[in-house]
């Protein structure tokens, strides 16, 4: 048994499509050719006579209005005529040549009796009724309403307008009808049309034709419709047919053929650059999915609706959930933090309204339960067209840096309590011998006193109050006096958190103005304060501004050791300055020298022997803390100032903290 022959039909089949396709497509071509060129024709005519008709359906009513408004002003006047006062002939004749100078269409106008004698007229001279006029006047008495004529030929082409009034007579307005068309046609339609009035039977008793007659291809009547009259609006378009077709039909075929070799040969060429692409794209996708996968910086792409539509491995990790959990997701998230779901939602309530915030920080809830600082960025996602798609934000775990920021929190308030123990022990000898003063006063009051009572009872009489009450008082001020001095002491060496609470700078300086008098008398120095009235109060920690100012005065008091004894003078003064409580502290020491100056709020830098060079960056470290600043500057009498504001509009602690953390690089 031979083999059958393989099929040869379909094979056939696939030649004859390969042939018959292109065919058909240049058919196709040959057809839209034709058709395109006809269909702008058609649609141009179309749109030039929908142009025409709205045109004059907009001259129409215009003409309506104005013929309106002049049977208005005949009416008001009609009314006027028939009131029981007596007519003021020489009103009358104003108002009735008034009419004509605001309407330059009526030619003339006349009262008339019931007879149609003329009583009263302004303008053209007063003539015979035509027999349309006598028409329409009959009308006019019989129906009670104004009635238009008929157009006739009288000086020109007119028509008249009659107006009956009570007692048979009548106002009678003759409108030139070529002057209708100059008042009422605008310019720019008399350029591009010839507009006529014509009667029933296409008769033109009137005609305006600025750029000459028309062409007759496009064309519109439209019925003015006037009581009595039987008018049209005729336009006629100067515009002539149009010649788009021959021009486009030779253009078109040259262009299409070349157009069509030139995307043979571009459909080549671009054939083989997409082949080169793709490949290069696979590559490029390779490559990216390897550097996805090889990032610790979590990436998450969502859509306009908020829902996940991409996370890499690094996300995965952060947030301890597979992809298949996270992709195709909408909020909540599985991955929210039930403490921070208000913070999501209307976080996520922004996002949705177009409004996001470039870079902030929150917690995840990793699927085990642990909480995950994370710093987020995140941008619009924007197609190959420039539209927008949904945002991609990259997530950092930025638990190391929080733990990093905790330990340094705690450093540094160790580091304070060791500058404020470090202050204690310099003052030490000067606190000791400020306490034996009230201490040996008390002994001596008390003293005094025991030897009082010993006297009286050894003489067997009793001691008057009056006698012990002065030293008792004075021993008592003087151990309220001591116990200030220790509490002051206990306050100010004593380590605790920070504690924000609204304090005044008064009751401030006043707390630890017995450690300052105990340093500025070792010295011979003069204090000064001076508090601006009305100062308000800021929320700030007591003991780490008390720690600002001690130390500060400490150094300005210290610096004037070398100057003439008159002019060791310390002020400290308040005001209110740029809407914050700016603090200065002014001595007339030996200044600062440049060199010193551009290194003076460095940690470990110090122009003193036994100094640790701590205490400015730790002044400046909690006037900053605070949301304010420390400066310093020169004194024009000699010596320098440093100040520090604090602000008394503060929103809450952590908004403090994240600014603070802000200026010192914490979010960079």
């Amino acid at each position: 048994m031979h083999p059958s022959p393989p099929p040869v039909r379909p094979r056939r089949l696939g030649a004859l499509w390969r042939w018959l396709l292109p065919l058909l497509l240049i058919g196709l071509f040959l057809a839209v050719l034709f058709w395109l060129p006809w269909q702008a024709r058609q649609m141009e005519t179309t749109e030039r006579q929908e142009q025409l008709i709205a045109d004059t359906l907009w001259v129409e009513q215009a003409i309506r209005f104005q013929l309106g408004r002049n049977e208005e002003a005949l009416a008001l006047l009609g009314t006027d005529l028939g009131a029981t006062a007596p007519v003021q002939r020489a009103a009358l004749q104003a108002r009735l040549d008034q009419l004509r100078k605001n309407s330059h269409e009526i030619a003339g106008v006349s009262w008339r009796d019931s007879a149609g004698h003329v009583l009263m007229s302004s303008g053209m001279p007063a003539q015979a009724f035509s027999p349309a006029s006598h028409l329409a006047a009959d009308n006019a008495r019989k129906t009670g309403r104004g009635r238009y004529s008929e157009p006739y030929q009288g000086a020109r082409r007119q028509m008249d307008y009659h107006l009956p009034l009570p007692g048979g007579a009548s106002l009678v307005a003759v409108y030139d009808l070529t002057v209708v068309l100059d008042e009422t046609v605008p310019w720019w339609f008399a350029q591009d049309n010839a507009i006529s009035l014509v009667t029933r039977d296409d008769s033109v008793v009137a005609r305006r034709a600025a750029a000459g007659p028309g062409r007759g291809v496009y064309t519109h009547k439209r019925e003015l419709d006037l009581p009595g009259a039987n008018l049209r609006l005729a336009t006629d378009s100067v515009k002539s047919a149009p010649r788009l077709l021959p021009n486009l039909l030779v253009g078109s075929v040259v262009l299409l053929a070349l157009g069509l070799l030139a995307s043979l040969l571009a459909l080549w060429r671009h054939i083989a650059r997409r082949l080169a692409a793709e490949g290069a794209l696979r590559q490029q996708m390779a490559f990216r999915t390897a550097m996805e996968n090889s990032l610790v910086t979590g990436l998450r792409a969502r859509d306009l609706e908020g829902r996940v539509t991409y996370v890499n491995p690094a996300f995965c990790q952060i947030v301890g959930l597979p992809p298949e959990e996270l992709v195709g997701k909408a909020p909540p998230m599985p991955y929210w933090a039930p403490e921070a779901m208000a913070e999501y939602q209307q976080r996520f309530a922004a996002v949705l309204a177009g409004h996001i915030t470039p870079q902030f920080e929150t917690i995840f809830q990793r699927s085990d339960g642990a909480r995950i600082p994370v710093l987020i960025f995140e941008a619009p996602l924007v197609d190959s067209k420039g539209v927008q798609t949904g945002w991609m934000g990259s997530i950092l775990d930025i638990s190391d840096r929080k733990n990093a920021e905790e330990l340094l929190r705690q450093q540094q308030e160790k580091l304070q309590a060791s500058a404020r123990l470090a202050t204690m022990g310099e003052i030490a000898s000067m606190l000791a011998h400020e306490l034996n003063q009230p201490l040996a006063a008390i002994s001596s009051y008390t003293t005094g006193a025991l030897n009082l009572l010993g006297a009286a009872h050894a003489g067997g009489r009793a001691v008057d109050a009056l006698v012990l009450m002065p030293a008792l008082e004075k021993a008592g001020e003087q151990a309220q006096r001591a116990g200030q001095i220790i509490r002051s002491v206990h306050q100010f060496v004593k380590q605790r958190a920070p504690e924000r609470q609204e304090v005044h700078m008064a009751a401030v300086i006043d707390g630890i103005a017995a450690l300052i008098d105990l340093q500025a008398r070792k010295f011979f120095v003069a204090i000064q304060v001076a508090l601006a009235p009305g100062l308000p109060a800021v929320s700030a920690d007591r003991m780490m501004v008390e720690q600002v100012l001690l130390n500060l005065t400490r150094n300005a008091i210290e610096a004037m050791q070398q100057v003439a004894p008159e002019r060791r003078i310390l002020r400290i003064s308040a005001a209110v300055q740029d809407d914050q409580v700016c603090v200065s502290i002014t001595d007339q020491g030996h200044g600062i020298a440049d060199d010193v100056a551009e290194r003076l709020f460095s940690p470990f830098f110090s122009t003193k022997a036994e100094g640790m060079g701590m205490g400015l960056s730790i002044c400046r470290t909690a006037i900053e803390f605070h949301g304010g600043t420390l400066s310093f500057r020169p004194n024009p009498d000699g010596g320098t100032i440093f100040s520090f504001t604090l602000p008394h509009h503060i929103k809450n602690n952590g908004d403090q903290h994240a600014a603070y953390r802000r200026r010192r690089g914490g979010d960079a």
